[in-house]
């Protein structure tokens, strides 16, 4: 059984390698990060995804594949665009977008691939708003996670907001995400992007509008804020822009880690949290994004449960 399914786009970006004008391919999409992320933690997921039926497309598959992910639907897509863009480290080690397309629309989900036997199998669901993007996966994806909420399923959301799918319209973005914050226990939402759903000065507003149970900023991997019946608090952070080298990756390992911990930890519904387990998890997310930039990377270089023990063990006085 799955204990956590993903749903979303599996993307590719292209990283500058050692020398100018080489690029190593990274496996991408949010999605696909957390998925692995919580197998490495211990946490058995499956992946819906559709992926061009090129080499690339190939590639991101496998690399599901042996990292132990379930590709719950295995078909690729003639003709599909699997490469998002291509992306630039500046001086500070963040990402910049040089170049980007957006995947073709025979690559989205559509509802019937989603079906009631794999959402029943699953302790919780989690999707990405490029998802959203299209009105057939938008479609499919806000119709899964309202059948997982109405199973009683936990369910995960993260604003992975790009402009290269969304044509620069963050409104448009926020008003897809707002559509299904109903049937949503956790949302994860970067600096970047909390604007999008009005500041941080209206998170408490935001969550008891659409009964969202938490709401997690990641804030740039500097660590997290946790939103919980309308209060806030902060976890110990383990930052990552002192490190100056790739944030790629690190978002998705926070949230692959704080996920695997709250279900490690036995959580089955939002009733179940309380401060002592939001702490627990944050501070486990923390460490694997603080974990993945050290070591450079996205998928690759995901933390293993392992890593992440050793870390607080040592580091926790």
């Amino acid at each position: 059984m799955a204990e956590l399914v993903c749903i979303g786009e599996m993307v590719i970006d292209f990283l500058p390698g050692n020398e100018p004008g080489s690029y190593l391919r990274n496996a991408g999409g949010a999605p696909a990060n957390v998925a692995i992320s919580a197998v490495r933690n211990g946490i058995t997921s499956g992946m819906y995804t559709k992926v061009g039926d090129d080499d690339f497309g190939v590639f991101l598959q496998e690399t599901l594949k042996n990292e132990g992910v379930e590709v719950l639907n295995p078909e690729r897509c003639k003709d599909a665009i699997t490469t998002l863009a291509f992306v630039s480290l500046d001086e500070h080690g963040d990402r910049s977008f040089t170049f980007g397309r957006k995947p073709g629309a025979d690559m989205m989900l559509e509802k019937s691939e989603i079906t009631d036997e794999e959402i029943a199998k699953a302790k919780m669901i989690h999707a990405g708003s490029f998802s959203l993007s299209a009105p057939a996966s938008k479609e499919a994806t806000i119709d899964a996670l309202k059948r997982a909420s109405e199973k009683g399923k936990l369910v995960s959301f993260d604003i992975n907001y790009r402009n290269v799918a969304w044509n620069d319209d963050k409104k448009a973005c926020a008003d897809a995400v707002k559509e299904l914050l109903k049937y949503v226990d956790f949302l994860k939402v970067s600096d970047e992007e909390v604007d999008m759903l009005g500041g941080e000065e209206n998170i408490a507003a935001v969550m008891k509008e659409y009964n969202v149970a938490v709401v997690i900023m990641t804030m740039g991997g500097d660590g997290a804020k946790c939103f919980y019946n309308g209060e806030s608090f902060a976890d110990k952070g383990y930052s990552v822009r002192e490190l100056v080298k790739d944030t790629t990756g690190a978002g998705d390992a926070f949230w692959g880690g704080f996920l695997s911990r709250l279900l490690a930890l036995g959580v089955v519904s939002a009733s179940d949290i309380n401060i002592e387990m939001l702490r627990d998890a944050l501070d486990y997310g923390n460490i694997s994004g603080f974990l993945c930039v050290q070591e450079k990377g996205a998928i690759t270089s995901l933390p293993t449960k392992k890593t992440i023990e050793e870390f607080r063990e040592k580091n926790h006085k």
